[in-house]
């Protein structure tokens, strides 16, 4: 059973800018929900919370304080500045280790604070916090920030035919088998496919992940199927977005149409190079006709989706034979330090 035991609003520690920023292209692109994230930190010793682990909730507003500051350069400053960012502290009769793997579960959603999604937009707070202290001594920390407001790279650094509810679920891929996925799709290029470099750890796990679906799905082999594939712009463009950029820097492309007969008969590396086109095709060119197609919209919200509910039925359904894949291979959620060292388990808090 988890009990709130205090709720405070924390404000930026230094004066902030009153004038307001707009929200850019690939923003407004954005789902309006807020990303749940939860940091897992486990004691030394599995003893009373209070003797466990250093702690202080000053300390947590403080870094938060700070943590406000750095976002208002790049987002909506009056809104945080009036509203602050919402902090919670929990306490838990569980013992982390009660939790599992952390698969979905209501348990790990009690671990973020909860947006009420029904109330006007503008009263939806930017950043909500929860510390959550464990009876064995563990800590938790589950944040949820606005998606309009940054991505997971920048918070790292600094018609529709069907409604259909959705499921989360944890597959767990060890080194051994990851760098087994990328040595078979390097390794056996398909026929006459010409390859530049070896395939990267997403092209690999995200071809044999599209595989694995048409091969549950059990599709007919002349079903056509294609892949959603979200890209970082930051380094795509032109003149690349300055190192920490705190935003939203992503873009989706789709690989072209596959069969459902040929992905599964061919080798893993005809999937992979699907991938690998999909993404090498997002250029600066691709990049700014993207951004100026979302300008001449005068209402983006067809564009949107949104994977951040568990269970959530109002976003457009894809479609069974396509997939969307996102990544967090490359963001460095796992330097978070609290004053506890690094955290024993990162990940959405669904």
């Amino acid at each position: 059973m988890l009990t709130i035991k205090s709720a405070s609003i924390v404000f930026p520690s230094e004066p902030t800018p009153s004038t307001i920023l707009w929200l850019s292209e690939s923003d407004q692109l954005m789902q309006w929900t807020h990303a749940p994230l939860v940091f897992v930190y486990k004691s030394n010793n599995d003893i009373n919370y209070s003797g466990s682990m250093p702690f202080s909730m000053e300390t947590m507003k403080n870094i938060a304080k700070s943590c406000i500051g750095s976002l208002l350069p790049t987002s909506r400053p009056t809104t945080l500045d009036q509203r602050g960012a919402h902090f919670l502290e929990a306490y838990s009769e569980a013992k982390l280790e009660e939790l599992g793997d952390f698969a979905p579960t209501e348990a790990v959603q009690d671990l973020v604070p909860k947006i009420d999604y029904t109330t006007p937009v503008e009263n939806w707070p930017l950043l909500l916090v929860q510390l959550t202290r464990f009876r064995c001594g563990g800590v938790c920390v589950g944040t949820a920030i606005s998606h309009t407001v940054a991505d997971g790279q920048g918070c790292s650094d600094a018609k529709v035919e069907k409604r259909k509810e959705t499921t989360v679920t944890l597959l767990r891929l060890t080194k051994q088998q990851i760098e087994g996925l990328v040595k078979e799709a390097s390794e056996f290029p398909y026929r006459n496919m010409l390859m530049k470099r070896p395939h990267t750890r997403y092209e690999a796990i995200a071809s044999h992940m599209w595989r694995c679906a048409c091969k549950a799905r059990s599709g007919n082999d002349h079903q056509p199927t294609r892949v959603r594939v979200g890209v970082d712009i930051r380094n795509r463009l032109k003149h690349p977005l300055p190192r920490g950029y705190f935003g939203n820097a992503m873009l989706d492309t789709v690989t072209s149409t596959c069969l459902y007969g040929d992905l599964l008969s061919k080798p893993l590396c005809f999937a992979a190079a699907k991938v690998k086109e999909a993404t090498e095709r997002m250029t600066n060119e691709y990049i700014r006709s993207a951004l100026d197609f979302i300008r001449s919209q005068q209402d983006v919200s067809p564009l949107r989706n949104n994977f951040h509910i568990r269970g959530y039925s109002e976003a457009p359904f894809l479609g069974n034979p396509n997939l969307s894949i996102g990544s967090w291979i490359n963001l460095q959620f796992y330097a978070a330090d609290f004053g506890w060292g690094k955290p024993t388990y990162v990940g959405p808090g669904y």
